[in-house]
């Protein structure tokens, strides 16, 4: 049996305790740091969309010059979820 040791992907904190389970029987996290404003996260999400590091990429290609379609296709996430990143940052 191996130990993970698991980390809040906002905080970096390894004070995570285990949430229950997903729909899909993923094991959730939750971080007990109260600094923290992160409710829970699971370590390997099913959809890229959901990956923090696939989030932070939409805006810097935008300010690139890539369109809708071109970051939906290189990140592999849908176009409707590229607007909506880019509806939720008005302030570029």
């Amino acid at each position: 049996m191996s130990v993970v040791k698991v980390k809040c992907p906002v905080c970096g904190s390894e004070n995570v305790s285990k949430n229950g389970t997903s729909k899909v029987g993923k094991q959730q996290y939750i971080c007990n740091n109260k600094q923290c404003h992160k409710s829970s996260f699971i370590l390997d999400y099913t959809y890229n969309a959901c990956k923090p590091e696939v989030k932070n990429k939409i805006i810097p290609m935008t300010l690139n010059g890539s369109g809708i379609r071109d970051i939906s296709r290189v990140l592999k996430i849908s176009t409707t979820t590229v607007m909506n990143c880019i509806k939720k940052k008005k302030n570029i």
